[in-house]
């Protein structure tokens, strides 16, 4: 996996690359075990032999005998279609930029959109961005809402939303962006003082400089931040006070919901997020290194439908 002059930097080259099974079997070969010691997923023992007519692995200890293929703990486990599928899957969500619907992936490489769909979920698992270190430096905090407006709801629908303020009937997304480096954003359940105060204190490291706009709830920051905020209602940016960057992040998910996915449901918006954010974050990578970047995390992370099906179904 070291050799990148063996890996595919395009979409044209990806899809002739992984068109040979044996390929496909040897990237996860190397995906999973980089030391090159094939470990059993039962017994974690190392006496493993392989079954090359079949591309599956065998465990050969007495008590285990365990048969198993590169897919096992991974998002691609228990799938019926082909890695060639799943890694143009992967390539697609990685570097399209508005994100790609289960509608036109199904097209592409030729299943229905019901497993494009689930194919998709799988991957977001994947993109979603660890958080073990606290952001530092210059900070922007901002929240924005997700949902249709009211006067576009169908008449059944918009009686049943209560009649409020512009964010009523909407999801609300908190963000933070560490300035030169990247963004997390995830669903909170209201705006108050309380609410977005765990955020930035779950987030950013005491002593950085935070800058929000002019919502009363983020008074009282300044206690372990350098805090200032900016009015929109009198100016947008002050020296290097403003959360423009935020802005500029929001228009990118809003265009990825509104132009590609057209409606996203609660349930599942977070993922959403997860997705919008990772190719955020690796914006200054390459199409083939955003590619990789993914499918390093796929080991360790998996989603059955049946979880996914207890939540309401978004087109």
């Amino acid at each position: 996996m070291n050799d990148t002059k063996s890996h595919p930097d395009t979409l044209m080259e990806a899809v002739r690359y992984f068109a040979d099974p044996d390929v496909c079997h040897s990237y996860m070969v190397l995906l999973k075990w980089p030391d090159g010691v094939v470990a059993c997923p039962k017994c974690r023992g190392d006496k493993v032999g392989e079954i090359k007519s079949r591309r599956m692995f065998q465990c050969k200890a007495k008590d285990c005998r365990k048969q198993f293929s590169t897919r096992v703990g991974t998002v691609f486990e228990d799938s019926p279609l082909g890695l060639d599928k799943w890694f143009v899957a992967a390539w697609s969500i990685a570097n399209c930029k508005n994100g790609i619907s289960s509608h036109e992936l199904g097209r592409a490489i030729g299943i229905t959109q019901k497993s494009a769909w689930f194919m998709l979920h799988r991957l977001r698992v994947a993109m979603r961005t660890p958080t073990f270190r606290k952001i530092r430096g210059e900070v922007e905090s901002d929240e924005t809402f997700v949902g249709g407006k009211l006067r576009n709801m169908h008449k059944s629908k918009r009686t049943k939303v209560k009649k409020g303020t512009g964010w009523i009937g909407k999801q609300i997304v908190h963000g933070l962006l560490e300035r030169g480096s990247h963004v997390r954003v995830n669903v909170i359940g209201n705006t108050r003082r309380s609410t977005l105060h765990e955020a930035v204190y779950k987030n950013v490291n005491p002593g950085a400089s935070v800058y929000t706009d002019a919502l009363p709830s983020y008074v009282g920051l300044s206690s372990d931040y350098v805090h200032k905020m900016i009015d929109h209602a009198k100016e947008y940016v002050r020296g290097r006070v403003h959360t423009n960057g935020l802005e500029n992040f929001w228009s990118l998910l809003k265009r990825s919901i509104r132009g590609c996915y057209v409606w996203v449901s609660p349930e599942h918006l977070q993922a959403y997020l997860d997705e919008q954010a990772r190719r955020y974050n690796r914006r200054k990578m390459t199409d083939g290194e955003r590619f990789r970047d993914i499918l390093r995390n796929v080991v360790g992370n998996r989603l059955t439908y049946a979880i996914l099906k207890e939540r309401t179904v978004c087109a």
